[in-house]
């Protein structure tokens, strides 16, 4: 019998981390990074938590503005933005310790039903690998832990 390897995609796996990098497929990154199962891996433009908001959340989650229904503003939601390729969930690697984000720079997210979880580097980049591998559409954005 012949045995052959079977090729899968290649995923966006983390592959180590550090406290002054984290390593997606053996490729270390010294800045907050963010990135989804397929793709690239984008440099985060924040300096830390505090730097975080509803637009570089937005960037992170990879949220695409769906055309817009001239007639959206007849709609109960006010005809706020809807968005193409939502993930799921959203991890946030909140660096050394978990810290959470203020709930208005949640609030985009939320309203479109992604859920968000907020969570050291380590933990969220674990949670990454187990629900990458599960197929589930999943973006982390992963902060050092040298970072406030």
């Amino acid at each position: 019998m012949e045995l052959q390897l079977q090729s899968r995609t290649p995923a966006n796996t983390v592959t180590g981390y550090g406290d002054d990098y984290i390593e997606i497929n053996e490729q270390k990154f010294h800045r907050p990074i963010f990135f989804r199962p397929e793709g690239p891996v984008s440099t985060w433009q924040v300096a830390g938590l505090k730097d975080i908001t509803q637009a570089s959340l937005i960037e992170a989650a990879g949220l695409i503005k769906k055309e817009q229904d001239p007639f959206a503003f007849l709609d109960e939601d006010g005809g706020r933005p809807r968005y193409d390729n939502a993930p799921e969930i959203v991890i946030i690697g909140t660096g050394q310790k978990q810290r959470f984000l203020p709930h208005e720079v949640l609030q985009p997210l939320l309203a479109e039903g992604i859920g968000v979880e907020c969570m050291d580097t380590r933990a969220a980049a674990r949670t990454y690998n187990v629900l990458m591998n599960e197929n589930r559409i999943v973006v982390a954005a992963l902060l050092l832990d040298g970072l406030d």
